[in-house]
């Protein structure tokens, strides 16, 4: 863990608990984040420690960074233990989803993804970046509804990916 933003309104809806992980291999050219990469960064705190914050604060929590996939084992039982308190979970990664169901993906992750609500997927690409959307940076990210997608299915855009309004077909 590497630091907490208390009552942020830009990594997901409403007043969120933003917990940035450290480490990430990603390298994403004009990254915001890039004082997070260094997995070293940072202090080790528990499970209970970081529940102490988020009930403080008392809103939603964001799991961001660097990546968060990267800690996927050690993070589950904190996702774990957020999600039983009955809180929702976003999470930011350079991975995309279906390079977490591929080999190679970051172990524990799958477990990590059964506790979070929404995954903001993909790398930052500069050339993509748009400043008009919501919760991402460019726009190859997805912002997907777990909840609403099968494990390993095709993944279901959140109403957010869209904008304010979801679009009418």
């Amino acid at each position: 863990m590497i630091d907490f933003v208390d009552g942020t309104s830009v990594d997901g809806p409403g007043l969120r608990t933003a917990i940035y992980f450290a480490g990430c291999a990603h390298g994403c050219d004009s990254c915001h984040n890039p004082q997070t990469w260094d997995f070293k960064a940072g202090e080790d705190m528990s499970v209970d420690e970081i529940l102490d914050r988020v009930e403080r604060n008392g809103h939603n929590v964001t799991l961001t960074g660097g990546d968060p996939i990267y800690q996927s084992k050690a993070l589950t039982a904190l996702a774990k233990a957020i999600r039983g308190r009955g809180y929702n979970i976003w999470c930011y990664t350079g991975f995309t989803y279906e390079q977490l169901f591929s080999e190679g993906a970051p172990e524990g992750c799958l477990e990590l993804l059964d506790e979070i609500d929404v995954l903001v997927d993909g790398p930052f690409v500069k050339a993509l970046r748009e400043q008009g959307l919501r919760f991402r940076g460019s726009s190859n990210q997805r912002i997907i509804d777990l909840r609403a997608t099968p494990a390993g299915g095709p993944p279901a855009l959140h109403p957010a990916h869209y904008g304010p309004e979801p679009p009418c077909f």
